[in-house]
């Protein structure tokens, strides 16, 4: 059992620092992706509870018209809000990077 932690560790290099940087950008971007998912799926629940809340007064086995028409505009008043806010947050966060690099 020795043998096998001694050639593992003997037969790889130490890192160089771009390994190290791209293995750190790699976590990185599978923390952003998965930070963008739960935010997505945190986003539907939100706009599933308030919308249903607000439009479905009598629940019952199908949707009146007028349901599913209140229900389809508060999900695209939702969805109309998240994707300003989002565009907001997109061009603070590059400004903010920008700045940064520059300095």
């Amino acid at each position: 059992m020795a043998d096998f932690f001694k050639s593992s560790s003997s037969a790889s290099p130490s890192p160089t620092p771009q390994d190290a940087l791209a293995r750190k950008e790699a976590v990185m971007t599978s923390i952003r992706n998965e930070l963008a998912l739960a935010n997505a799926q945190e986003l539907m629940n939100k706009t599933n509870e308030k919308c249903y809340a607000k439009c479905v007064t009598k629940p019952s086995t199908s949707l009146s018209g007028s349901e599913e028409t209140c229900l389809a505009r508060c999900l695209d008043r939702y969805m109309e809000a998240f994707n300003i806010v989002s565009r907001a947050y997109t061009t603070r966060l590059s400004k903010e990077r920008l700045t940064e690099t520059q300095i």
